[in-house]
């Protein structure tokens, strides 16, 4: 059994910074890519960042120079640092991790709740 959990969401005003967390728990015998996405209302779950276990990094155009992702592998943790926060950026963020547990042949995605971040205009 696997557990994604994220937290770090909040509300902040225009321009503020929040950090948010994930940790992957559970039989995981190794994780290949963790990251997050956003889902806005009416629209599909989009990118916003992801990284690999080697540290390759991807970002959402919308995103890159405000937000950066990185990463613990030793604690199965991924963060996700948001800088100069805009309204826009108001949406729920889910964290999944692609990882290959003790009963699987291949990795599968695993994803979190979501945690919620509100900015303020």
């Amino acid at each position: 059994q696997v557990h994604v959990v994220e937290s770090g969401g909040g509300l902040v005003q225009a321009g503020g910074s929040l950090r948010l967390s994930c940790v992957a728990s559970g039989s995981i015998v190794s994780i290949n890519h963790m990251g997050w996405y956003r889902q806005y209302p009416g629209k599909q779950r989009e990118l916003v960042a992801s990284i690999t276990s080697g540290g390759t990094t991807n970002y959402a155009d919308s995103v890159k120079g405000r937000f950066t992702i990185s990463r613990d592998n030793a604690k199965n943790t991924v963060y996700l640092q948001m800088n100069s926060l805009k309204p826009e950026d108001t949406v729920i963020y889910y964290c999944y991790a692609a990882l290959l547990t003790s009963s699987l042949s291949t990795p599968a995605v695993y994803w979190g709740q979501g945690t919620q971040v509100t900015v303020s205009s």
